[in-house]
């Protein structure tokens, strides 16, 4: 329905203000007149909505029908204990369990989060660390949506909840002592700069480390062998780690060895070996090995090849696996490398080859994962699988046998399975020749038959990787002749470090141009009706589909854009602003009169023009601490101003979640019925 044919004001007219054409002033949070507006604007949002509220429902009840409501988390064995996770047919969030490994006693439960989130509009929780005597349990939970998390803790198995901080970061990881806390604040800009000592007994509390440079960030971990404590600071492209003995928690804290500019490396440990994934001499990555007792001596293990990017490494008492991503497929590969092929004497004696054996994927394309494996000694590991057709599977590969055994699979009901799915992998051109990985998932029975109407996903930048995941409610679309798509464009991992490079700073336009060659070959190929084709993307991917459709308005129907970064240059000239100085490295300094005139030629808010927009749907979150409110807000007020779109232009804001949405998983579900409602109006599938 074109805004032209509707009969009520929009907002926009009652709101304007004549000093103010940018709209900037809905960046005071305390006006009341920017939560009026907001409101008023998700009222006409409603009117909008009014109509589809059959097909919405629909939606919303089709899913639930499809899946388990009533779910039992697969558990984790510690030293004593079983751990495992268990949510009501009818609760939003889970109940955290534990058992005693021979199972003759009762289980306890530890933490009980749907009764904590009855006091909250919002509840998420951060990190859950249970000390290694097994007696105390730490949580971090935001109650507000904003990232600002508090401190509790509770002797198990039935102490009472303390809470001991307050807005501090998520992260928290135990000492070996059973008596240490360690924890992260933020700065004034909500950076992780700083790590904190804790001891409950006596609530000694004591800063250990802080980072000086604002576009670091910093983190804690442990390695599996629980001997070291880890704390990194990285940037976006430099990091470094520093190093507590997990024993003696109040050990200073050592570098491995100090930042590089580009510089990249995390490291993992067995016996007296650290094992250092780095990218010092080639931008893929490679594995290397050094003694505990001279860390900043590296050597060789697997080496940096130009086809492959290693991604991550972990260690066990009998060897490493290594996740690495082969470019020319876009796969992730896990391998194996055993404790004799991964010894640092076999690489002093110059032996050949590449150590070690990849795992079997269960299909290409695929998302292949070592899920949560804490046991430094286990020569079983466990696999998380999924793909675009293949849901969800937890399995056990026996590394002596050889043997695989499927512990765990997501159910699945109704009258689509995944044997009525099909997948098709495609390469686009893109403007300079480089060729696109683009998924496709559709029903079996549709995809090549006729041009379908068509949805297309996409991110496109911190070179997060877009490997194929499983959705229930995705299946509502599907069911309804809608084709999916996942454009792998440069700015992401899919094709590893180089794809990655390849769409950030200088080259950040070749992601938007690829997510339109991606576009383009889904008609080529006769999969996608080129007058009903829909773009999704959210938070960066906002960005992408907000600059896609300045450059070529009509290549869509409509657009969903949820927490869209669309005011790219205006937050990156505010070093104040959450994430701004740490996002440098990745947008660039807009201090730099180059960079600045870069980001400006691309930002969405500042290359509106009247150009035929598609119908567009704008979702923002009050509490959003990464793309604030007003983003979506001022793009939905200048496109409403512009009154060229061939739709509505509609923005909704969450009065009361964060950038990841409603918390609640029932509330997740109908906010996302209402979406996928709006998607296949757009594309003229919305008969209920």
């Amino acid at each position: 329905m074109p805004r032209s044919q509707t009969t009520q004001t929009p907002p926009v007219a009652h709101f304007r203000r004549s000093d103010d054409p940018d709209w900037h002033w809905l960046e005071s949070r305390d006006d009341p007149q920017v939560k009026a507006f907001l409101r008023a604007a998700n009222r006409e949002s409603d009117a909008f909505f009014a109509p589809l509220k059959a097909l919405e429902d629909a939606l919303y009840d089709g899913h639930l029908a499809r899946r388990e409501l009533k779910v039992t988390g697969l558990p984790t064995t510690l030293e004593r204990f079983r751990y495992w996770s268990e949510t009501a047919a009818d609760a939003d969030y889970p109940l955290w369990w534990r058992q005693a490994r021979d199972g003759d006693t009762a289980p306890e439960l530890l933490l009980d989060l749907e009764a904590r989130s009855q006091a909250h509009d919002f509840l998420e929780l951060g990190d859950m660390a249970i000390s290694s005597d097994e007696q105390w349990l730490a949580w971090t939970e935001d109650a507000s949506g904003n990232e600002y998390f508090d401190l509790y803790l509770k002797r198990l198995p039935d102490g009472e909840p303390q809470r001991l901080r307050r807005r501090i970061g998520p992260d928290l990881v135990w000492a070996e002592d059973n008596r240490t806390l360690l924890f992260t604040r933020y700065d004034a800009t909500q950076r992780p700069a700083s790590v904190w000592l804790l001891r409950p007994e006596d609530d000694h509390c004591q800063k250990i480390f802080e980072e000086a440079d604002v576009e670091f960030w910093v983190g804690l971990g442990k390695t599996r062998s629980r001997q070291w404590l880890v704390l990194e600071t990285a940037s976006k492209d430099t990091s470094e780690c520093h190093l507590i003995p997990a024993t003696a928690p109040r050990t200073a804290p050592a570098c491995v060895r100090p930042r590089e500019t580009g510089v990249e490396y995390t490291l993992e440990h067995r016996d007296d070996v650290f094992y250092v994934l780095h990218n010092r001499d080639g931008s893929h990555f490679r594995l290397d090995t050094a003694p505990v007792s001279q860390s900043d001596s590296w050597t060789p293990l697997v080496p940096h090849r130009e086809d492959v990017t290693l991604e991550g490494v972990d260690a066990f008492s009998w060897g490493v696996v290594v996740t690495e991503r082969d470019h020319h497929e876009a796969q992730v590969y896990l391998r194996v490398i055993e404790r004799s092929e991964a010894d640092p004497a076999r690489n002093a004696a110059g032996a050949g080859g590449l150590p070690g054996s990849r795992l079997p994927l269960p299909e290409a394309p695929c998302s292949l994962a070592l899920g949560d494996t804490p046991d430094f000694h286990t020569r079983k590991l466990l696999l998380r699988e999924e793909s675009f057709t293949l849901p969800v599977r937890w399995v056990e590969h026996d590394l002596d046998s050889g043997e695989q055994r499927v512990l765990k699979t997501q159910p699945l009901y109704g009258d689509l399975q995944p044997d009525d799915l099909v997948c098709r992998r495609l390469w686009a051109e893109g403007h300079d020749g480089e060729r696109i990985p683009v998924s496709v998932v559709a029903r079996a029975d549709r995809l090549g038959q006729v041009p379908m109407p068509t949805l297309l996903y996409g991110y496109g930048a911190y070179g997060e990787v877009l490997d194929p995941w499983f959705s229930i409610a995705r299946l509502e679309l599907l069911s309804r002749g809608v084709a999916f798509a996942v454009a792998h464009v440069r700015g992401g991992g899919d094709r590893g470090e180089p794809w990655y490079l390849a769409g950030k700073l200088e080259h950040k336009e070749n992601s938007f141009r690829d997510f339109l060659a991606a576009r383009q070959a889904l008609v080529a190929e006769g999969i996608a009706d080129p007058e009903r084709i829909a773009a999704y993307g959210a938070s960066a991917g906002g960005l992408l589909v907000g600059a896609s459709l300045n450059l070529e308005p009509e290549a869509f129907c409509a657009a969903v854009l949820d927490v869209p970064f669309v005011d790219v240059l205006r937050t990156m000239e505010n070093p104040d602003l959450p994430l701004t100085t740490a996002e440098y490295t990745e947008w660039g300094n807009p201090d730099e009169p180059a960079v600045r005139r870069r980001i400006r030629d691309y930002s969405p808010l500042d290359n509106l023009t009247a150009q035929p927009y598609p119908s567009v749907l704008l979702q923002g979150s009050w509490h959003d601490s990464r793309v604030p409110y007003w983003e979506p807000a001022k793009l939905y007020a200048r496109m409403t101003e512009l009154d060229s779109a061939r739709g509505p232009v509609l923005l909704r804001t969450d009065m009361a979640a964060g950038h990841g949405g409603a918390s609640g998983r029932f509330k997740a579900w109908r906010d996302n019925a209402r979406q996928d409602a709006f998607i296949l109006w757009a594309l003229g599938r919305d008969a209920v």
